[in-house]
């Protein structure tokens, strides 16, 4: 009898595409500026969300090694 390997949810956030904000027009600025922060912190949302499936999947592996997979 074989056994699956163990496969663990892996989180919504982590399955989705990364949104980056884009110079808005008018171009000046403070467009310039709010750009820059939301992007910054989307990337920073987009790397805990890579963080995430990374952990799922060494928690999955780790699982497997246990079983002897």
């Amino acid at each position: 009898m074989t056994v699956a390997p163990p496969q663990l949810p892996l989180p919504p956030e982590a399955d989705r595409p990364c949104a980056l904000a884009v110079l808005q027009p008018p171009g000046d600025l403070a467009a310039l500026e709010t750009a820059y922060m939301q992007r910054g912190a989307q990337i920073v949302a987009c790397d805990a969300a890579r963080q995430m499936a990374i952990d799922v999947l060494m928690a999955e592996r780790k699982m497997a090694k246990a079983l002897g997979r």
